[in-house]
């Protein structure tokens, strides 16, 4: 059973059905769940299907791609010398088959482009010259490493320019997606253990499908995690192994943004991670935006700042406030007494917020409305204190709303100094900023709201049930 994914498999069954030769590119971070998507779709019914075999030589994988094409019914022929003969001899198997569509399966394409391979000009010319002269071929392409696909496939000047049919960004899962996925899997997960694993493992598939449902929460993520042969104990590494040829400078910029929560400027990421400012800094910074492990935005009513980046996915926190560095042999249900452990929650719930954006615009109704999603922070001066406001919504209706994100185990209460604290907050922003717009306050809480006079202040309440 697929889970979610209804416009995805919505668009791939609708370009199928053209009457034409089709280009599809199914890409994401890793462990996201493209190569189960595309076999479920397709019911695992394909003419071809290979998947890359990653570190081997390019001979190697030649010889691997040629055993593949003989097992699924090419006749006989001798093992292609380079890429150009691996790819003429797929179309010769596409005109042996009877399939009434050609559907061609190339998995993890990016570790098959050795150094000097010749392969991506080699698939050019497979689809120029062959697939675009036929109208039933559709050949389907994922693969982890999004950086190769978005510069060697999106970006490409040659003869892959502008071939592709669809592009097909496959999405961690939201909260509600991950409960039907728990229910699916009989995890027996409350909502508010659902939040905490979210919060460790985000809507990332296939760490969800390692829970076994016979222990709690806790006890899996001390099996997956801090166990010493934990399946997820060095997952931090083989993320960015896997999706990065060059991956320490990738590690470099997160790490120097996992420090700082409302994210850095361009140059604060150079001098906090002491890296080099060049081209490579820009193309790292859009690789890991176009993963979905940063974001990036501009200051709030400031266009003439820095960009700033931001670190938002949660695996990597988790790694680094409780992984990285830390002693062996501590276990989950111990941290969890610790005050890191609080610490962490707040951070945490903030981002889960921020990547339900859409649900928090739906129940305070706008949204049908253009907004901006930015964080506010004002260091202080004699006149006014610090502050920092996490999540502001910028509206194109003149109004701000300044969200006031609060995680509690149990159901928040506001009292007189948390009132305080969000009307001095709002103070704070309309003196410094000098927006012109209304300005409307935000209450985001875990786990419900204790209602009392001081709640009963705030305009716009929303509660994290409402992100399932």
């Amino acid at each position: 059973m697929i889970i979610g994914r209804k416009q995805e498999i919505s668009t791939i069954k609708e370009v199928c059905e053209r009457d034409e030769s089709q280009f599809i590119v199914v890409y994401g971070r890793r462990r996201v769940g493209k190569t189960y998507l595309v076999r479920e779709v397709f019911d695992n019914k394909f003419t071809f299907q290979y998947s890359g075999v990653a570190n081997v030589s390019n001979a190697q994988q030649l010889s691997e791609f040629h055993r593949a094409l003989l097992s699924q019914g090419l006749k006989t022929e001798e093992q292609p010398k380079d890429w150009f003969d691996a790819f003429h001899q797929l179309f010769h198997l596409i005109e042996q088959s009877q399939d009434e569509k050609k559907i061609v399966f190339i998995d993890e394409m990016p570790w098959m482009d050795a150094r000097n391979s010749h392969f991506v000009t080699a698939l050019e010319h497979f689809w120029n010259a062959y697939a675009t002269t036929r109208k039933d071929v559709v050949l389907v392409v994922c693969g982890s490493a999004t950086s190769w696909i978005i510069k060697k496939v999106f970006r490409n000047i040659g003869g892959l320019y502008g071939r592709v049919n669809r592009r097909i960004y496959l999405r961690p899962f939201t909260l509600k997606e991950c409960e039907e996925y728990a229910q699916s899997r009989k995890l027996h997960l409350s909502r508010e253990e659902i939040m905490e694993a979210y919060m460790i493992f985000g809507g990332v598939a296939f760490y969800w499908s390692l829970f076994t449902p016979s222990k709690s929460l806790t006890q899996n993520i001390d099996s997956l995690m801090f166990e010493q042969d934990g399946e997820l104990r060095h997952e931090f590494n083989t993320i960015y192994e896997s999706m990065f040829s060059t991956p320490e400078s990738y590690i470099n910029v997160v790490k120097a943004l996992g420090g700082k929560k409302a994210g850095m400027t361009r140059e604060e990421i150079i001098k906090k991670g002491k890296l080099t400012d060049n081209g490579g800094l820009t193309r790292t910074l859009e690789d890991l935006e176009n993963c979905g492990l940063i974001r990036k935005y501009r200051p709030l009513l400031n266009k003439n700042k820095d960009t700033l980046f931001q670190l938002i996915d949660n695996f990597t926190l988790f790694h680094f406030h409780f992984l990285i560095d830390k002693a062996e042999g501590v276990t989950w249900s111990q941290l969890q007494q610790q005050p890191i452990y609080n610490t962490w929650c707040g951070l945490a719930f903030e981002r889960l917020c921020l990547l339900h954006i859409d649900n928090i615009r739906q129940v305070i109704g706008i949204n049908k409305i253009l907004c901006g999603v930015y964080s506010w922070v004002w260091k202080g001066d004699e006149v006014y204190p610090g502050c920092q406001i996490d999540l502001v919504i910028d509206r194109s209706d003149g109004v701000i709303n300044l969200c006031e994100i609060k995680y509690s185990k149990k159901a928040f209460v506001v009292n007189k100094k948390t009132d305080m604290e969000i009307r001095t907050k709002a103070g704070i922003f309309i003196g410094k900023t000098g927006t012109k717009k209304s300005v409307r306050s935000v209450l985001i809480t875990a786990n419900g709201l204790v209602r009392n006079a001081y709640s009963d202040d705030i305009p716009d309440k929303v509660d994290a049930n409402d992100f399932f």
